[in-house]
């Protein structure tokens, strides 16, 4: 493939669409690779937004890794922002891209494709949900907005629906900058498919930084003065929350639109179906990040679960072989970490309930360690929670929260879902230890000697 003339276009920058443009032209520098994104930004930090608004990232230009003008300088990619592709043509292997600052819709065509849609927030139809100063945050733009908002207006009462990882991060975020804060969760317990034991602790902190937490409660309207900015938001209760912010974080889902027009299949999940070359259904178009599928590697089965670390892998994976070398994304575990105030909350593979619906004769422990030797300064408790095949004792997912050491600790067992390891073969690994950072016995290997008892 290397010296023919051939076109790549990837619709959608960031994570997945930049990962896979710069990979694809890594490979075959001779590729030419055009990138369309609706937005301004292409490459940045989107994790880091909730810190940005916290205070803690001064400036949002941090926040940016890369400019279009670099890729396009430095990499040999014609990165066009701004415009936003509003129909693929897989007969006429063309794409029709709208760019919103000259009004011009042109059409492009392309050899290899890669879509990078991403995933779209998920706004309820509910009165008043136009009003000024309701927002969601998916994209650096979105968190620009909010942190105008904040700096010119200095709201005083924000309301978030929602008590999953954004929610959880904003409500710490705008705490930090004095606003009170409320959070209504719709499920009788904060953050999902969390276990009740790591739900519980994670509640009592909101709560002690005074977050009031309204559960198993839903926004059916939000009002606004004259001005037509929210003031109040009404729940299902009757009751009336006086909100001068209102975020929306109730999930996401995946932007699929212009692959479902275009023919291109659909999983189980509603995410594009891929293989593990990244692949879709028309030969030749690749799609990666937030708007496909992945195999969930405990259960063997498609799975969508948006994040990061995997949008990258499999924009990596999608460039590679929609620039001529083959490569395979192996799939995912749905490892995921989140700061809650003061606490590290962090999960992988399958909850007991999942394990469950899987098809797993799946049982639970719990257990509290210590993050260090107890005699040593500044040891917290840690407290674990594993989901096991009471048949196999195969590890199926794992579940943490604590003040410190949380963080890593999950990836172990990660590497051992990887791994299809037993709690026989996971009670041997051989895990550092010095008393300012654990105790002899690991809290990993106490919560699989308790698994092993039970």
């Amino acid at each position: 493939m290397p010296g023919t003339a051939l076109r790549l276009v990837v619709i959608g920058g960031v994570a997945g669409g930049m990962s896979a443009a710069a990979r694809a032209k890594r490979v075959n520098p001779d590729l030419e690779v055009i990138v369309f994104e609706r937005d301004p930004h292409v490459s940045y930090g989107a994790c880091g937004i909730p810190y940005f608004l916290a205070g803690l990232v001064p400036d949002p230009e941090r926040l940016i890794v890369y400019t279009p003008d670099y890729f396009r300088r430095e990499r040999g990619i014609d990165v066009r922002t701004n415009t936003e592709v509003v129909q693929i043509r897989p007969a006429e292997r063309t794409v029709l891209a709208h760019d919103h600052m000259r009004g011009v819709t042109e059409k492009i065509s392309y050899d290899r494709l890669i879509i990078a849609t991403g995933a779209t927030p998920i706004r309820p139809a509910l009165p008043g949900a136009q009003l000024d100063n309701v927002f969601v945050l998916r994209s650096l733009n979105d968190g620009l907005r909010i942190h105008r908002a904040l700096v010119e207006e200095r709201p005083q009462h924000a309301l978030i629906l929602g008590a999953g990882y954004i929610g959880l991060e904003m409500a710490e975020a705008l705490r930090m900058r004095g606003l009170q804060v409320t959070v209504i969760e719709a499920l009788d317990h904060v953050l999902g498919q969390t276990e009740p034991e790591i739900s519980r602790i994670v509640e009592e902190e909101l709560s002690a930084h005074d977050v009031r937490l309204l559960l198993t409660t839903r926004a059916v309207r939000f009002e606004g003065d004259v001005r037509g900015r929210v003031r109040e938001v009404l729940t299902d209760s009757g009751e009336r929350l006086t909100a001068d912010l209102v975020l929306i974080g109730i999930g996401i889902r995946p932007n699929v639109r212009l692959a479902e027009e275009a023919g291109i299949a659909l999983g189980p999940t509603g995410a594009i179906a891929v293989d593990d070359r990244q692949e879709t259904s028309v030969t030749g178009i690749f799609a990666a990040g937030d708007c496909c599928e992945a195999r969930h590697l405990v259960t063997g089965r498609p799975t969508w679960i948006p994040l990061g670390p995997a949008a990258n892998k499999q924009g990596r994976v999608a460039g590679d072989n929609a620039a001529g070398r083959r490569a395979t994304f192996a799939g995912v575990v749905g490892t995921a970490v989140v700061k809650v105030f003061d606490l590290e909350v962090a999960r992988t593979g399958l909850s007991l309930q999942e394990a469950l619906a899987a098809g797993f004769k799946a049982k639970k422990v719990s257990t509290t360690a210590s993050s260090r030797a107890g005699y040593y300064p500044g040891a917290h408790p840690i407290t674990l929670v594993l989901i096991f095949d009471e048949a196999t004792h195969r590890l199926l997912g794992a579940q943490m929260v604590g003040r410190e050491g949380v963080a890593k600790r999950i990836d172990v067992f990660a590497t051992a879902l990887h791994a299809r390891m037993t709690l026989e073969e996971m009670s041997q690994l051989d895990l550092s230890y010095a008393p300012p950072f654990a105790p002899v016995w690991d809290p990993i290997l106490t919560a699989v000697n308790v698994a092993l008892k039970a």
